[in-house]
């Protein structure tokens, strides 16, 4: 587990979010997470969908479902999921501006809180399926992410995992100028290797039943976000006063960090199928998975 040399907590990533609100819906849009392509020729809007609705498959979700969108953001992909697949889903942020943007937009049957995740207060066995989609890195107790997920699923339910992760036994220069300045950076308690992401899910009583690595899919992500915030800061002054003078301006060198930590492989893109076992303690069958990319 890859942990920076500093504390990492909720508070600090409410606030990250919160102060930078403005500048994440300039250059992020409402999805705040990577895209997903597959022929090169999708737009950075079409890539974003693309990794929902992929999510979206691996669940398997069915309408009428209740789904939980764990660290939701501005509540974009609880309101495709919502419409395209007729599920209701519950977000959680630790973002005020976030909720606060989520509750302009609003759509039948998607309820955005500004809840801890591991402080919750969700009821036992209530939802049907789950994801997270980049927001595990931010969990200071990761064991503890797992085993929320796995009380909150009813049995036989899905957990859809899209993760930062770090390159297996990363060290030296990799870990020194890249994975704990990203930690630091984007207010990461840890980032994770694929192997202690599965441990911890088996250890919550989760069957892997799938996992895929799409690092060279969604690396193009951080280039498109590089030019986006260059632009703004050109364009604006409102960006560039709060880019200098913001308390969580050291966030910025992170984007060319990020951009060569996917072409040295010390960083990894990995999407995980977790499934709780049925009411009869019967796993489903595994979704095929595909290794590194």
């Amino acid at each position: 587990m890859i942990v920076p040399d500093i504390s990492q907590d909720a508070v600090a990533v409410a606030d990250h979010y919160d102060e930078l609100d403005p500048i994440y819906r300039r250059v992020w849009g409402e999805h705040v997470h990577h895209g997903l392509w597959t022929t090169g020729r999708e737009t950075p809007a079409q890539a974003v969908e693309a990794l929902v609705d992929t999510v979206g498959d691996r669940l398997g979700i069915r309408p009428g479902q209740v789904c939980v969108d764990i660290g939701c953001g501005y509540g974009s992909t609880a309101r495709r999921l919502a419409v395209t697949r007729g599920v209701g889903v519950i977000g959680v942020t630790l973002s005020a501006e976030q909720a606060r943007y989520a509750a302009q937009h609003p759509v039948p049957g998607v309820d955005i809180r500004v809840r801890d995740w591991l402080d919750n207060g969700l009821a036992d066995a209530s939802a049907d399926a789950a994801w997270a989609i980049e927001s595990s890195e931010h969990m200071v107790d990761k064991s503890r992410f797992f085993a929320e997920a796995h009380r909150v699923l009813a049995p036989g339910g899905r957990f859809v995992i899209c993760a930062w992760l770090a390159e297996t036994d990363a060290r030296g220069w990799k870990v020194r100028q890249l994975l704990e300045p990203i930690c630091r950076e984007g207010r990461l308690p840890s980032m994770g290797t694929r192997e202690e992401y599965e441990a911890m899910a088996t250890d919550a009583g989760f069957e892997v039943t799938g996992y895929e690595d799409v690092s060279r899919r969604v690396a193009r992500t951080w280039p498109i976000c590089a030019r986006r915030l260059v632009k703004a800061l050109l364009v604006d002054p409102e960006m560039r006063r709060l880019a200098l003078r913001s308390r969580n301006r050291n966030s910025f060198p992170g984007i060319p960090r990020l951009i060569l930590a996917y072409r040295t492989g010390a960083m990894r893109y990995g999407i995980f199928t977790l499934t709780k076992a049925g009411e009869n303690g019967t796993q489903a069958a595994p979704n095929a998975s595909a290794e590194a990319d």
